[in-house]
């Protein structure tokens, strides 16, 4: 199981395997989680991090009351095949 953590200092969820600092990057403000960056190292690529951070950022929105900007291309891809999180599109 990939366990995320939330980095409010930072305003980040993280992931980290072996020394490996995989994020998703966001800015809150005005009720919106904008969504601006996944990063994961090649070297843990490729095992579902990047849709477990994602995952952990709409679950943290849901949570919170938030709506969700998906700027990220991977984020939106991740929404696009996700429509049970639509309901949390800034703008739905």
């Amino acid at each position: 199981m990939i366990e995320v953590s939330h980095n409010r200092q930072k305003s980040r969820f993280e992931y980290v395997e072996n020394g490996n600092l995989a994020v998703l990057d966001y800015q809150e403000r005005n009720g919106q989680l904008a969504l601006t960056h996944t990063g994961v190292p090649d070297e843990i690529a490729g095992g579902g991090i990047g849709g477990a951070l994602v995952k952990a950022a709409f679950d943290h929105a849901r949570a919170h009351g938030l709506k969700v900007l998906p700027l990220c291309s991977f984020a939106a891809a991740w929404l696009a095949r996700h429509p049970d999180y639509e309901d949390l599109r800034a703008g739905s």
